[in-house]
């Protein structure tokens, strides 16, 4: 995949006309319908098995349409997965600054609980795009696959950046951070992918308590 790696997504080919507009608000009704297409077809086959025929056919339009808003399959899928993109990414580098400010083991605690927090928010108001994330993350990495794959490093490196922070800062004492904090990452995953999938009975309020405890336990434990 290196030699196909591209900037990142565009945006509409279309120009918007005015902002609020009925051209603008016609472009960006198409644009979502595009996406809730493309997620819903993802979700079922997974996404190298969707073509782009399918998805405009999905959204109730040519395909020619899907082109003045998107270049290709793969701006699709950064389309689909860029609010949990925005939400973990904002969660995880708020909960670094707040670990590396924090003055006592009562401060790392609530960095952590506010990331749990975050997280879930994520969860209970995207579940499906976070459902599709989850569940192609550790698929091959693919062309179509590369907003999935970037965003995937991107929170592995921040993950393995906070448990650094704590390490760090003492809150916690782990051999390795990078082998900690991916240890915890595939659990909150595993966790998080069980419940949007329903194999698991938990609701958003549950769940968020579940993997929180998962590092505060941790964190108790060192502290006696």
């Amino acid at each position: 995949m290196d030699d196909e790696r591209r900037p990142r997504r565009a945006g509409p080919v279309e120009r918007p006309g005015a902002v609020g507009g009925k051209r603008d608000l016609n472009r960006r009704k198409r644009v979502q319908d595009l996406i809730d297409a493309g997620l819903s077809l993802f979700l079922e086959r997974g996404i190298e098995a969707v073509t782009i025929d399918e998805v405009a056919r999905e959204a109730g339009m040519a395909k020619g349409n899907f082109y003045r808003y998107f270049r290709d399959k793969a701006d699709l899928v950064e389309a689909v997965i860029e609010p949990v993109a925005q939400t973990t990414r904002a969660a995880l580098a708020e909960c670094h600054e707040q670990l590396s400010e924090a003055n006592g083991h009562d401060e790392a605690v609530t960095a952590y609980g506010t990331l749990g927090n975050r997280l879930m928010g994520a969860l209970a108001m995207h579940p499906d795009a976070m459902c599709l994330y989850l569940q192609e993350r550790r698929a091959p990495a693919t062309t179509a696959r590369q907003a999935i794959s970037d965003l995937a490093k991107e929170l592995d490196d921040r993950a393995v950046a906070i448990s650094k922070a704590g390490a760090d800062r003492e809150f916690v004492s782990v051999s390795d951070p990078r082998v900690s904090a991916l240890a915890v990452l595939g659990a909150v995953e595993a966790l998080a992918l069980a419940s949007v999938r329903n194999q698991i009975q938990l609701d958003p309020v549950e769940t968020t308590k579940r993997l929180i405890s998962v590092v505060l336990e941790g964190l108790r434990r060192e502290r006696r």
